[in-house]
């Protein structure tokens, strides 16, 4: 086929497959004919050798521009039209799913700079603690029934020595309030979110769940300081207007110990606990516990907390289940 006859076949193009397929037969690599004609022309002698270089790149420049001219043409581009284009360029790019942490790392997020604004710093833990700090400093009892191996993950670790402190997960972020009682001069003011274990399910319950507990310790601390500080902070993290009570409860930490419960905001039906569910305990820091964070409970006394992630996420979106929170169920995690 001679160079008119392809030029005549570019002229008459329609798709723009037709138009590739026809470049792929001029400029192959392999078999491309302008291809195999400059391939053909160290056989030639000198002179002519230079004529017909020129005469193909004469012949190359015409079919490229002819090609690029019937390109635009079949794209619609040549005269600043839409209509030969072969999409709606008005239309909508198609949805693509987008990634998003999740409901529990991003509600404590929210949780550290709610406290932040308050003055309150944030500390982390180890999740491996020892009996010594799980229990021990912390007040408990050797008898206390959360010792017992079925409340709690006891860890074997080779090689302990006879008289070290069992290894256990922790239970509550409480250690973490420990640690920083040793490390730092009071007056402060700390929160330690984290996740703790116990050995708990049901659909109020998890073997793994998510806490953030608060401690401040002053002079001249007082409960009423202790309710402030939650109760701006629930109003802030869940609702302005919602309803909650306290109530009197024990902790071996804290004397007095006080249990804050919020109303359930759904159905109640759809409550496995009914109306009121317990979202934190609290109270006055004992002063056994001052004492063993060396911190004199004659001159600094406070109070100290605890939240239940889940349970605060369960009210605020009226989740039923806690067990939703760990099925990776898509369904479930792209509504929040």
């Amino acid at each position: 086929m001679s160079f008119d006859e392809y030029k005549k076949r570019i002229k008459a193009l329609k798709r723009l497959d037709e138009l590739e397929t026809i470049e792929h037969e001029l400029f192959g690599r392999k078999n491309g004919a302008l291809t195999l004609c400059f391939n053909n022309l160290h056989r030639l002698s000198p002179d002519k050798k230079r004529q017909e270089a020129s005469t193909l790149n004469r012949v190359k420049h015409d079919l490229t521009t002819l090609l690029e001219e019937q390109r635009e043409r079949i794209q619609g581009k040549s005269d600043g039209s839409l209509s030969a284009t072969p999409f709606d360029v008005t239309l909508s790019a198609p949805a693509h799913d987008c990634g998003h942490l999740h409901l529990i790392p991003s509600f404590m997020t929210q949780v550290e700079e709610v406290f932040g604004r308050m003055g309150f710093d944030t500390a982390y833990g180890n999740e491996i603690e020892t009996e010594e700090m799980n229990f021990d400093l912390l007040n408990f009892p050797p008898d206390h029934p959360a010792r017992d191996a079925q409340d709690i993950f006891y860890v074997k670790i080779p090689n302990l020595k006879k008289d070290a402190s069992k290894p256990v997960l922790r239970a509550h972020t409480s250690p973490v309030q420990l640690h920083y009682m040793q490390t730092h001069k009071p007056p402060f003011r700390m929160i330690c979110p984290g996740r703790v274990y116990r050995r708990d399910a049901d659909a109020t319950h998890s073997p793994v769940f998510h806490q953030f507990e608060g401690l401040m310790i002053g002079e001249n601390i007082s409960l009423a300081d202790m309710k402030g500080v939650m109760i701006a902070a629930v109003k802030e993290l869940l609702s302005p207007e919602i309803t909650f009570r306290f109530r009197t409860g024990y902790f071996p930490f804290v004397e007095p110990g006080l249990e804050m419960d919020i109303q359930w905001q759904g159905d109640v039906k759809d409550s496995r606990e009914g109306t009121w569910l317990e979202i934190a305990g609290c109270g006055m820091v004992h002063p056994n516990v001052l004492k063993n964070a060396k911190i004199d409970p004659k001159k600094w006394q406070g109070f100290a907390f605890g939240f239940g992630v889940e349970r605060l996420l369960m009210i605020r979106h009226r989740i039923p289940d806690i067990r939703l929170f760990y099925e990776g169920d898509l369904r479930f995690l792209k509504q929040f």
